[in-house]
């Protein structure tokens, strides 16, 4: 379930004209930008960045960049964005961050469904004029750009049909591969990069089955190389992405310092799809509610838009 409720938009031209007035004079009523864009949907939104263009001839991102600063910028960029051009736009930032990115590619490759992978490839397409292939192939080496470039180029079946067969020898395949740290990673990339979903779990479930205990728990123990982190990443991703996502979030404010860019991500990109739900995995992991733990670590305009976007005003 999605956080954001949206209310029914009367007119889109009521909210550009309120915008454009926020950005008049001396300074920026920043309020009025998250008071309107915080509570509208992906489709109100894309209406208003239309109507904005067409009153003013001046494109509305590109205003709100000048207009805004810093995490509270970048969040509000990305929330402007259509989500496939937002991940194309993550995907590019992670691919020029080597090897801290890995896990966002995958992330993307992993948790959205075949046809959204193909629209993100799309998007970066448009936008870079490079397909994302290329660039993750272009910036990686050996076993992980394999399995990289394998999962951004997979169309997966998104079908319910289980081999109960198939799932018994890959598990043991998958058991192989993972205790040779430095042995041949073809065929579990092979497997991960072309089985369907429902396929993978039934694998997945198998291989704690007959092996004691469950993939993950196995690689994490194994986890030293790139390769082996990002192998961990996409299993946990199709295994269960939002306890997946959960984790991003309490690594992101545990601890000092915040990942803004990593708690942005998830809020950003979760908000309209299942970060109710995500809000009460925390809350059952950590005893408290995923607003009041970020409301203490952000501040500012930043700290209120994503509460915002959380379902909490602040």
């Amino acid at each position: 379930m999605a956080t954001l409720v949206a209310p029914n938009q009367k007119s889109p031209v009521e909210d550009v004209e309120a915008l454009h007035k926020a950005f008049k004079g001396w300074g920026t009523d920043e309020k009025t930008v998250i008071a309107i864009l915080g509570h509208r949907n992906v489709h109100q939104r894309q209406q208003i960045r239309k109507v904005y263009e067409e009153i003013y001839q001046e494109n509305l991102i590109k205003r709100l960049e000048s207009e805004l600063s810093g995490d509270f910028e970048r969040a509000v960029y990305r929330w402007m964005l259509e989500p496939a051009d937002r991940d194309a736009v993550l995907a590019n930032v992670a691919i020029k961050n080597g090897s801290k990115g890995y896990h966002v590619i995958v992330e993307i490759a992993c948790v959205l469904s075949a046809d959204e992978v193909l629209a993100v490839k799309r998007a970066y397409h448009n936008r870079y004029k490079r397909s994302l292939e290329e660039d993750v192939a272009t910036n990686t080496t050996g076993d992980i750009r394999q399995l990289l470039v394998g999962l951004v180029t997979a169309y997966r079946y998104d079908g319910d049909e289980v081999n109960a067969k198939l799932a018994k020898t890959e598990a043991d395949i998958l058991h192989e591969s993972i205790k040779e740290k430095k042995g041949n990673h073809e065929e579990a990339i092979r497997i991960l990069t072309t089985r369907s979903k429902t396929q993978l779990l039934a694998t997945f479930n198998r291989y704690r089955d007959d092996h004691g205990a469950s993939i993950t728990k196995k690689l994490l123990d194994n986890a030293s190389t790139d390769f082996q982190k990002a192998l961990h990443t996409a299993i946990r991703c199709i295994n269960d992405h939002k306890k997946y996502y959960e984790k991003v979030l309490r690594n992101a404010i545990k601890g000092v310092g915040t990942d803004e860019d990593a708690l942005t991500r998830v809020v950003v990109s979760r908000a309209e799809k299942d970060l109710r739900d995500i809000k009460e995995l925390y809350y059952k992991r950590n005893s408290v509610h995923l607003e009041d733990a970020v409301a203490k670590e952000i501040s500012g305009d930043y700290k209120k838009f994503i509460l915002t976007l959380l379902g909490k005003e602040d």
